[in-house]
């Protein structure tokens, strides 16, 4: 992999990944090493408190990073329909942030030159030059966490659509009268609705409701919440009950590849985000799917593949934006 080498692979920016709950943030030099980190919640919050929080996270990265190389750009990641030209955060599903010129407001606050993309680009752009699909050229990604977070690069270049706000894969329907879907979403059946930690979560719950003998009704019963990482955790113990889920999942999470596959004929599809810690539990099963119902040759050219840098894509890729778009050092694949 080939980054930055010499000085300018010690220059350093903070790249930001902004989810539908929770803020990840880390100082990131040239080489692609993270050296600190910083997270917040953002669940609950309005667009404001939002706006503090990213500053609050930005100077507490700045004091971990106090003595060492200077930072000198911030990129960041955003679940949102974004107006890329001009950095405006247009509408978003799982965060109260609408027509809020976003990367203006960053840039005036922090002092810094800020880059913003959305969150599934960003992520992208991560793992195709430098990570699990690292040397491909027509790449998807999908990023299951609290929502679906999607992004495609074709030939080597970021996909954005005609204004920046394309490459929604989440919201592309599934299941046709399907469960409706979350945030500001006015669809039903969205593939987020049906793959999502949210969903894991979802299911599970409904599972609680029915047998108040399942491994769900107890943690629920002692107090803990239920969560996709719940899940997960029990499925990896053997409970089948959450083995039930994650295959349920796995299947629409293969019928959204059959359609992704056909439509775009990509070398890899990379798999990241919370939810995604699932591993073979749920990728295996979406394999299958895919073998069974997808389109020759597409379906047998496809590579599925785990991403690299796991929660931390969206960190990463952000800060790979800063380097290009504010610093004028573009990080490129070997």
């Amino acid at each position: 992999m080939r980054t930055m080498t010499g000085p300018a692979a010690s220059r350093r920016v903070i790249g930001i990944d902004l989810g539908g709950t929770k803020l990840a943030a880390g100082v990131v030099s040239g080489d692609l090493v993270v050296h600190h980190r910083a997270h917040r919640f953002s669940r609950g919050a309005d667009q404001n408190e939002i706006l503090d929080r990213l500053v609050e996270v930005v100077d507490e990265l700045k004091l971990q990073n106090d003595g060492e190389a200077p930072i000198e750009a911030v990129g960041m990641g955003i679940p949102c329909l974004l107006d890329y030209a001009n950095g405006r955060a247009v509408n978003t599903v799982n965060l109260p942030i609408k027509d809020l010129p976003i990367r203006d407001i960053m840039n005036e606050r922090l002092g810094l030159p800020v880059a913003i993309d959305n969150d599934g680009n960003v992520a992208a752009l991560a793992e195709q030059r430098f990570g699990a699909a690292r040397g491909k050229r027509d790449v998807l990604l999908l990023t299951l966490g609290t929502g679906v977070g999607g992004g495609i690069v074709l030939d080597g270049r970021i996909f954005r659509g005609s204004t920046g706000s394309g490459a929604e894969l989440g919201h592309m329907t599934t299941l046709a009268d399907g469960p409706p879907c979350q945030g500001n979403c006015p669809n039903r059946g969205c593939l987020e609705t049906l793959i999502s930690g949210t969903a894991m979560a979802r299911e599970a719950k409904a599972i609680a409701e029915r047998d108040a003998d399942s491994a769900f009704a107890r943690e629920l019963a002692e107090g803990r919440d239920i969560t996709g990482a719940t899940v997960t955790e029990l499925a990896a113990d053997g409970d089948l009950d959450a083995r039930a889920v994650l295959e349920q999942v796995g299947r629409y999470l293969g019928a959204g590849l059959v359609s992704l596959t056909n439509i775009f004929n990509p070398e890899a599809i990379v798999i990241g985000g919370g939810a995604a810690a699932a591993g073979d539990l749920l990728l295996a099963t979406a394999r299958e799917h895919l073998d069974e119902h997808g389109l020759t040759p597409n379906k047998d050219l496809v590579e599925l593949r785990p991403a690299h840098f796991g929660a931390e894509a969206g960190m990463v890729g952000a800060a790979a934006l800063a380097f290009t778009e504010c610093l004028g050092e573009p990080l490129e694949e070997r």
